[in-house]
Parts: C-alpha cells; structure tokens; sequence
C-alpha cells in the first residue's frame, strides 16, 4: 500500500511539473510576441525578430508564421518565404501561411511560385476571393480572357461592389466582345471610384 501511495505522489508530482513548464513556456511566448509586437510597431524588425527566436521552436506553427511576416517586413523575402513555407508544412490545410508566402514572393518576382500558392489555396478554399482574382489576372495576363473571366465571375459573385473584380470582369468581357455587360461593369466600378482612368478608358470603348 506505501508503495502504491508512493507511486501516486510520485505520477502526480510528473503530472504537475508538466503541467508548470507547459504554462511557463505559454507565458514566455506570449511575452516574446508581446514585445515583437511592439518592436513590430516601432519598425524596429530585427528586434522584432530576435525577440521571437529566443523562444522559437522548429516545430511551432505560429513561431514560424510570425518570423515569416517580420522576415518579409524587413526585406528578406527568401527567409521570409522559408518561415512561411515551415508554417505550411506543419498545417497542411493554412491558407493564412500560403498567403502570407505570397507577399515576399511576388516582392521578390518570383510570380510562378505565387501562381503556385494561389493554386493550392484554390484545391483547399475553392471560393477564396483573393485567389480567384489574381488567378484570373494571370490567366488575362496571358490573354485567355474567357478562362479569366470564370475567377472574376466567381469574385463578382460574392463581391459585387468590388472594384477590382468589377474593373477586370469588365475587361475581360470587351476582349470577348460581351459589350454590353462591360459597360455595365465598367459603370459599376466608377460607382465604387467615381472618375477611375481604367474604368472610363474601357466605357469608352464599349462605345
């Protein structure tokens, strides 16, 4: 019977020890990112950095998102694109990680591996409105204005007022020569930035 009594002291003993170093490690990461925060908000990047790799751990998502978006901050889109890149590999299914990718890698051009991304979103969250639009600007960019116009449609669709999804339907539409739903497109941007160039210079040529 001691020695069973022994055991429970000694099991409850492990159990609480655990229990502490879980809660301090809590703390110290929530007090690392506190001051990142503010060290964020002064612009000062590297100590915003440094104060997240003190208690950075491989294997925490949320460490590498952070040091992803500070990396990109502070100019250094390959680092940046690497944090965000380990934050993907641990949640399979972040969109949060694959758009944060995308920043320093449309800063840094390299626009096949934001394509990408955008991509892998699209196979996770099929109605991502930010993906659906900048997958169709590439595929306007290469001129297949009708494959285009289904991700702006799709924009279009949960967004009406939106401007850019608008604007670019809109242009996607005259190359098909659907004119007249343009013009209605067109209108409907400068309802949303009365007088834009890009919406009048295509409302003049639906004339």
């Amino acid at each position: 019977m001691d020695i069973l009594k022994k055991s429970i002291i000694t099991i409850s003993a492990c159990i609480f020890f655990a229990v502490s170093v879980k809660a301090q490690t809590a703390d110290d990461i929530q007090l690392a990112f506190k001051a990142s925060y503010a060290n964020e908000y002064k612009a000062n990047y590297t100590t915003a950095i440094a104060d997240v790799q003190k208690i950075y751990k491989a294997d925490s998502y949320e460490c590498n998102l952070r040091l992803g978006w500070l990396q990109y901050l502070a100019k250094q889109y390959n680092v940046s694109m690497d944090y965000y890149q380990k934050a993907i590999d641990l949640k399979k299914f972040s969109v949060e990680a694959r758009l944060g990718y995308i920043k320093p890698a449309s800063e840094a051009k390299q626009y096949e591996k934001t394509y990408t991304k955008y991509e892998e979103i699209l196979k996770i969250d099929p109605y991502n409105s930010t993906a659906n639009y900048w997958v169709g600007v590439t595929y306007y960019t290469l001129k297949k204005y009708d494959v285009a116009a289904k991700y702006f449609e799709l924009v279009v669709n949960m967004y009406p007022f939106d401007y850019d999804a608008n604007l670019m339907l809109g242009w996607a539409y005259l190359n098909l020569s659907r004119t007249a739903e343009a013009k209605l497109l067109f209108t409907k941007a400068l309802y949303n930035r009365p007088g834009d160039a890009s919406a009048n210079e295509g409302l003049n040529k639906c004339k």
